[in-house]
């Protein structure tokens, strides 16, 4: 039984962070990760998967509205092939179509601010991702 959750919202330069659990069905977006050109610190990635101890893994799939793949689809799911082979996760791959868009309208009805290179919205990314699953998957 799928308890605890860890959800990635994979791009080049940051990675967005969630966790959450099926008890509450409820998710939080955690400190993004750099990346240098889509390639995380893997050492940090150990961390929060010792830390959080995981049922599961979430990887955001970028897909185009029309479901085809992009460069970045390809990318996230080398980042989720990764993962599993590195760490022996189990781990998921979730449709985020328009997940940055939400986060971005998220930020905005907070008043935040424009500035997304200063205030990123990949953890919240994350977190929409995270709740979607919990959403498609019931009990």
């Amino acid at each position: 039984m799928i308890k605890t959750l860890l959800a990635f919202d994979y791009g080049t330069k940051n990675i967005g962070v969630a966790s959450g659990q099926t008890i509450t069905r409820s998710a939080n977006s955690q400190a993004p990760l750099k990346a240098k050109d889509g390639i995380p610190d893997w050492n940090q990635i150990e961390k929060l998967l010792k830390e959080w101890q995981p049922d599961l893994v979430l990887v955001g799939l970028p897909l185009n509205m029309d479901e085809s793949e992009s460069e970045l689809s390809a990318r996230a799911r080398k980042f989720a092939n990764r993962l599993h082979g590195r760490f022996g996760v189990k781990v998921e791959l979730v449709d985020e179509r328009l997940s940055s868009f939400e986060a971005k309208s998220e930020v905005m009805e907070r008043g935040g601010s424009r500035d997304y290179k200063h205030n990123p919205v990949d953890s919240i990314a994350a977190r929409l991702i995270l709740e979607s699953w919990l959403k498609q998957n019931q009990p």
